[in-house]
């Protein structure tokens, strides 16, 4: 009997049922979509943040300077330095799928004369990698450098190629613009480049391949590829830090109680901070990977990522509730016009023995059915958006996860059993005598 009367509800009223579904399938597509993106959008977003730099600096543990004091402007005798072999460890730790590039770094204050004028100019050099291969285990063309990890450095000409293992005289370089503004230097100038510390001396000839801007220190260096700057200053293998860019998630209570002493986590504490992708735990791993260092965020950089992206998901949860309070407003309207409009068949029904349960039960079928109808019809809708979303502001679709569909549909019927709640229970408690009379 029941079947009976849904498929003659659906029959005669048609046209509010498709309204119904179309409110629903609005709801569910947006609510489908955000969820998608709310889902993938934390590796999207930390990929995209990572415009803003390196956010770990690994340091010998004897100097542990603060990353903007790397300037070399402390004689190199009395600095520790880390081993270069040791730069493969940075992919060697629990999270190295999670580190998106590192870039060692090695400066110092050094004389330039320009092949031009002939006059000597103190100067600050940068020895760096830029897009460099680098042998890491299970991974056989890796290749990383400051291009990967400062995606935010502009070059006004050309970059410098460091990726062969001998590197041709004239050096290539790139001239910060600071620099090239205060010694009138220019793309294409020849350098010499003269260290003397005791009785070493080193030197070598370097071609200014671009104009390098970055709104940083580096603006006022000479950047050069590491190995050259290791034979100019007598350091073969050495340098003074490494910056690493790693994809993280927001710092919550636990990784801010392990960044105050992760010695006095619990058992259990420590293996979930630790198997979690924070910036503390990673460098945490990092210090355990590479011998005699010292690991620090960059809390700047962490921090922005964390905050933003919080803020990204905040942002989606706000317009998803949004979304569903104005699907069950109107499924509510709706649902009441109906029912006002099939009081009598209510009336009826009550005064032919009819149970209040029964008549609540045939709206609420009717309501579940449109909500699935409406619900499956937006999860394509809402795939499709996610597609979108990602493709217009990442440059790549977004990954659909499959939990969303089981989600949404749930979600659906919520809504449609929220929104028919009222005014079934309102009709259901009518007299038959005042319906069927039009009291009512």
């Amino acid at each position: 009997m029941l079947a009976r009367m849904l498929f003659q509800s659906w029959r005669h009223g048609l046209k509010r049922k498709l309204l119904a579904i179309i409110t629903i399938f609005l709801a569910a597509g947006l609510v489908s979509a955000l969820l998608a993106v709310s889902i993938d959008i934390g590796d999207k977003m930390a990929r995209e943040l990572k415009s803003y730099g390196a956010n770990i600096l690994v340091e010998p543990a004897g100097s542990a300077v603060l990353p903007q004091d790397i300037s070399g402007n402390s004689a190199l005798s009395t600095q520790d330095f880390l081993d270069e072999k040791e730069l493969p460890n940075v992919k060697d730790i629990f999270w190295r799928n999670n580190i998106v590039g590192f870039a060692p770094l090695l400066s110092a204050e050094v004389d330039a004369v320009s092949a031009r004028d002939n006059q000597p100019q103190r100067v600050s050099v940068l020895g760096t990698f830029f897009d460099r291969p680098i042998a890491v285990p299970d991974e056989d063309d890796y290749h990383t450098g400051q291009r990967i990890i400062s995606p935010y450095w502009k070059v006004e000409g050309d970059w410098v190629d460091d990726s062969a293992e001998q590197i041709n005289t004239p050096i290539p370089s790139l001239i910060g613009e600071q620099l090239a503004k205060t010694t009138g230097w220019k793309k294409g100038d020849h350098l010499t480049l003269t260290y003397q510390e005791d009785e070493f001396t080193g030197s070598i000839q370097v071609e200014i391949k671009g104009v390098l801007s970055t709104g940083g220190t580096e603006e006022q260096q000479l950047v050069i590829p590491l190995s050259a700057v290791q034979n100019l200053l007598d350091l073969d293998g050495k340098i003074q830090a490494i910056k690493v860019s790693a994809l993280t998630v927001p710092e919550n209570e636990l990784s801010r109680k392990a960044r105050a002493n992760a010695d006095a986590l619990a058992a259990e504490e420590y293996d979930r901070w630790y198997c979690t992708a924070y910036v503390s735990s990673i460098s945490h791993q990092l210090e355990e990977a590479i011998s005699g260092a010292i690991v620090r965020p960059i809390w700047q950089v962490a921090a922005s990522e964390g905050v933003v992206i919080e803020k990204i998901q905040l942002l989606l949860a706000v317009v998803t509730i949004a979304a569903l309070i104005a699907a069950a407003m109107g499924i509510a309207s709706l649902m009441t016009t109906g029912i006002i409009e099939r009081s009598k068949e209510i009336g009826l029904m009550k005064a032919l023995g009819a149970y209040q349960w029964q008549i609540v039960l045939l709206f609420y079928c009717e309501a579940v059915i449109s909500a699935l109808i409406g619900g499956a019809l937006g999860c394509i809708a809402g795939w499709g958006l996610a597609k979108f979303i990602g493709t217009a502001l990442f440059g790549s679709p977004l990954s659909f996860a499959w939990i969303v569909i089981p989600c949404v549909l749930v979600l659906s019927v919520l809504i449609a059993l929220i929104g028919t709640w009222f005014p079934a229970h309102r009709i259901a408690r009518l007299y038959p005598v005042e319906v069927l009379y039009g009291r009512q």
